[in-house]
């Protein structure tokens, strides 16, 4: 199993809850907005970003997952909680 180190302390970045909701469900998590980004919105679009990560989650109000990486393309609606 291969785990990867964040580089950087996490603090560089501010946390935003977010609730996502996709063509496959609906994931409640935490998104770490980059030090050179204000908003969600800014992160979301940048071209060369085709994945997002959300820690701590909650998907379909059931099953809780540590991390999930999902997929922009799949994004029906993002709302920041």
């Amino acid at each position: 199993m291969l785990h990867a180190q964040p580089e950087g302390p996490v603090s560089e970045g501010k946390k935003a809850k977010i609730r996502v909701r996709t063509v496959n469900g609906t994931y409640v998590g935490e998104f770490v907005i980059p030090p050179m980004r204000n908003r969600v919105s800014d992160v979301l679009n940048e071209e060369q970003r085709l994945f997002i990560n959300l820690t701590d989650v909650i998907i379909d109000d059931r099953e809780r997952a540590d991390f999930v990486s999902l997929n922009k393309n799949l994004i029906e609606s993002i709302t920041q909680l």
